[in-house]
């Protein structure tokens, strides 16, 4: 999860997504991408994270979309970017009756203990090609833990 669904956590998505059809594990894992804002919705990803995903031979039809009471009861994992979604994810929790997701930063996994996946929007290619090893990082380790 991120603040607007179309950088960081399609990425992330795609990342995780790759790894698990490579893994043959796609029939153990549901995997999506939301946001806490409502911005974006229905927006395909930017264009650079696009970019950078096919130049690592990662395909996406992702659109945006903002996250909801049911992905709260859902998901058994809520991975988010940074504090401000952390936040925000733990006070729309709280409004959920059942809420059975365990919500923390998706940089709780990086070997490297890059804990902030920092939004990229702002910046160049180059910063999405960072998000991009982060993501590859932390999807991976998180796999590890939870295969």
């Amino acid at each position: 999860v991120s603040i607007g669904n179309i950088c960081r956590s399609p990425i992330a998505e795609a990342v995780f997504r790759k790894l698990v059809t490579d893994a043959k594990l796609e029939n153990k894992w549901r995997t999506d991408s939301a946001a806490v804002s409502d911005w974006n919705v229905g927006r395909f990803p930017d264009s650079r994270a696009l970019s950078c995903l096919r130049n690592h031979g990662i395909e996406t039809a992702h659109k945006a979309r903002q996250i909801t009471k049911e992905d709260f009861q859902t998901f058994d994992h809520i991975l988010c970017m940074d504090e401000s979604n952390l936040r925000d994810l733990n006070r729309k929790s709280n409004q959920v009756k059942d809420c059975k997701a365990k919500i923390e930063l998706l940089g709780t996994y990086d070997p490297q203990k890059q804990l902030i996946i920092e939004d990229p929007y702002y910046g160049s290619e180059k910063d999405f090609e960072t998000v991009y090893e982060q993501c590859l990082r932390c999807c991976k380790a998180f796999l590890e833990k939870y295969h």
